[in-house]
């Protein structure tokens, strides 16, 4: 805009919004097309550092200056603080506690990687200090939670975008427009299969570290090194009765603080970390909002280190549109991950873990012809090796990067912008806060079906988790 377009542009919001005595705090900066973007980020950990290094690949397109971090661990924030300092040029203010990051006016979004536990009640203050939010997935793991966040989210006018990144990368976006296409007919059965060979979240950098020595043996003896070794983590460097954020009182713990992930209280683990990938694409291929049921299984096979949550999963889900969803992982075998679509015309395969690119389709598995003159329709046989029939072509995308079985890092520069585009035009971004809530209906109840060993079934009236099967 130029100048008078912009005060007059300015003037008429500020009518409209004395006309509708909304919060004013949520128009304190209002976004031209070229304003710097001033952002806040709120938990410095590894994946906050991820969030700082998009916002820095973002400078390229969009003016986005980072002017504030905030962490309760003072080695946390001190270490976003220099790295902001070092690639944006400028020093950032550093806070303790998110009100008082929150309570600046100049803020206009902040991005959340905290723990799993914290994420929607953060998100909650982030709304209703004003504020756009880039918050990490899971979105929740408590149902309560998920619902005051949504509903929070919904009575702003603030615009919200989960980190679940895949839903706006090009090749996930093609396989489903192929899925609407009909090309493989209706959906019966999706299957994903993630796996890694390694301790997941345990003896990570900033706590005790690890030795290679140590990974060798799977009988190691993990109390005499997690508790011999000194940790990074000091209880008076934080504020751990805050970090709990209404949890049950327990004596402080730096490896529960910095491995969260591992223990029941505070995250579900693999269901919260990847399964909340793995349905949110689930949903995107099929336009899919819940699951009617969920059962899941599993254990502790491999690491066995003190985690209280699983190393090893299997979930299975069914859908209202009448499909199968099954997913599992293990951190006991790495051998070849991928996700299966399966339709009654054809199939789509993935080569690779979560966020791989490599799509291939095939007609195998589903109908190939239909001859008249037989008492119905014609099926390909499965062959029993190489590529399909019809050379299973590879999906690809015009102006992408060539796909890979290993997909773009977690540092989705795209994703982020996204969410910055979203801000400056005030429309919904590509995973908006119903995905989040989605996905966090999928990973709440495959936990409470894992540690009950019972079938769970969605009440989308309701919405509610019930163990009885709700009734058409």
């Amino acid at each position: 805009m130029d100048g008078s377009n912009r005060r007059t542009f300015l003037k008429r919001a500020g009518g409209m919004l004395a006309a509708t005595s909304m919060n004013a705090n949520s128009y304190a900066r209002i976004l031209g097309a070229n304003d710097r973007i001033r952002l806040g980020q709120l938990g410095c950990g590894d994946r906050g550092q991820g969030h700082i290094h998009m916002a820095e690949l973002a400078t390229k397109q969009i003016p986005v200056e980072m002017v504030a971090v905030c962490d309760l661990w003072n080695r946390a924030r001190e270490r976003s603080a220099a790295y902001i300092k070092k690639t944006f040029g400028s020093q950032p203010q550093a806070y303790q506690y998110s009100e008082q990051m929150l309570a600046r006016k100049d803020i206009d979004g902040v991005l959340i990687a905290t723990g799993d536990f914290q994420y929607a009640k953060l998100c909650c203050d982030v709304v209703r200090a004003g504020k756009d939010c880039y918050v990490e997935k899971p979105f929740a793991n408590v149902l309560a939670e998920a619902k005051e966040a949504r509903d929070a989210v919904k009575a702003s006018k603030q615009i919200v975008q989960m980190g679940t990144q895949h839903r706006t990368q090009p090749y996930p976006l093609a396989v489903r427009d192929i899925i609407r296409s009909g090309k493989i007919g209706s959906i019966v059965h999706i299957e994903q299969e993630w796996n890694v060979k390694e301790e997941r979240w345990r003896f990570v950098e900033a706590d005790t570290g690890i030795s290679p020595e140590m990974l060798q043996d799977v009988n190691m003896e993990w109390k005499s090194w997690l508790y011999g070794r000194k940790s990074q983590l000091r209880e008076e460097d934080t504020d751990w009765k805050r970090w709990l954020m209404g949890k049950p009182s327990r004596p402080f713990d730096p490896h529960v603080y910095l491995e969260f992930r591992l223990y029941r209280d505070f995250s579900s683990g693999i269901f919260d970390q990847w399964l909340s990938h793995g349905c949110d694409l689930v949903h995107l291929w099929t336009d899919e909002s819940y699951p009617s049921s969920v059962v899941a299984n599993g254990g502790t096979f491999t690491w066995k280190d003190g985690r209280e949550n699983p190393d090893t999963v299997v979930a299975a889900l069914t859908y209202p549109k009448g499909f199968l969803y099954t997913y599992k992982t293990t951190f006991g075998n790495s051998y070849r991950s991928f996700s299966r679509i399966q339709g009654r015309n054809g199939t789509i395969e993935n080569y690779g873990g979560e966020g791989a690119s490599l799509f291939v389709t095939t007609k195998e598995g589903g109908r190939t012809e239909y001859d008249p003159w037989e008492s119905g329709p014609v099926y390909t046989d499965a062959p029993t090796t190489g590529l399909s029939p019809d050379e299973a072509p590879v999906v690809k995308v015009s102006g992408a990067a060539p796909p890979t079985s290993l997909g773009p890092e977690d540092d989705d520069v795209g994703h982020l912008m996204n969410w910055l585009a979203a801000m400056q035009s005030r429309t919904q971004p590509g995973a908006n806060v119903d995905h989040g809530f989605s996905h966090s209906i999928v990973c709440i109840m495959a936990a409470q079906s894992y540690w009950s060993g019972k079938r769970l079934y969605w009440d989308p009236g309701r919405e509610e988790i019930t163990d009885q099967p709700i009734s058409s």
